[in-house]
């Protein structure tokens, strides 16, 4: 059988990191009782903040003047941390300088998943993207740094740097965004199982896999 998930998240949002894991934890979970399953992903784009500027902002002063101050951005990644360690996720919010803008990254998805890329080869980008933003403390919303991370996936250097140098999808990443926000209003990440029921948030792996097993026996 094989089973639509389209998960709507960014690629600066550390619960999105998250709940890609728990997603994996949930696949492997309905895998175990359906083992024919074949499951299709769909990354959909959202702007954590969509005023971020064209080449991204310091990233230490963005977060404490939205929450209130160091101490409470310390608290914030602390608690990130730990939810994430036990799903082995690692954060180094420290080495990280700048907070992208993340409409590039967004669109580089957009161009695998449009042009037909092989799954296993999304899901590479992926994660990719987010270890280099939260581990790594890459620059994601620099053209050849993209451009290197998906050669490291399997796509040609220059030919992803010359789409990102252009315009090329923008207006029609923007736009998806735009209606894809409308569904996740209670933020990100945001699942949707089979076209019908939803998770919002980064929940376990066991209710995330409950809630596709429940879609998988829905009538569409």
């Amino acid at each position: 059988m094989n089973v639509a998930i389209d998960i709507v998240s960014d690629f600066v949002c550390p619960w999105c990191y998250i709940g890609k894991a728990r997603l994996a934890a949930a696949a492997a979970l309905v895998l175990e009782q359906h083992p024919q399953t074949r499951f299709q992903f769909n990354w959909l784009p959202y702007f954590l903040n969509p005023d971020t500027p064209p080449a991204g902002e310091p990233y230490r002063a963005f977060l404490e003047a939205k929450f209130g101050g160091a101490k409470a951005v310390d608290l914030l990644h602390a608690k990130v941390a730990d939810a994430g360690r036990d799903d082995g996720v690692r954060f180094d919010f420290e080495r990280i300088a700048k907070r992208p803008n993340t409409l590039r990254a967004h669109r580089l998805v957009y161009r695998g998943q449009s042009r037909g890329h092989r799954p296993a080869q999304i899901e590479a980008l992926v994660a990719r993207l987010f270890s280099a933003h939260f581990e790594r403390a890459d620059d994601i919303g620099d053209i050849a740094t993209l451009a290197a991370i998906a050669a490291e996936c399997g796509d040609v250097k220059d030919d992803v740097a010359a789409y990102l140098e252009s315009d090329e999808d923008a207006k029609k990443v923007k736009s998806l965004a735009a209606k894809v926000s409308k569904l996740a209003v209670d933020g990100v990440p945001f699942f949707i199982a089979q076209r019908r029921l939803t998770v919002s948030g980064a929940q376990t792996g066991v209710l995330l896999a409950a809630t596709i097993l429940q879609a998988m026996q829905s009538p569409a």
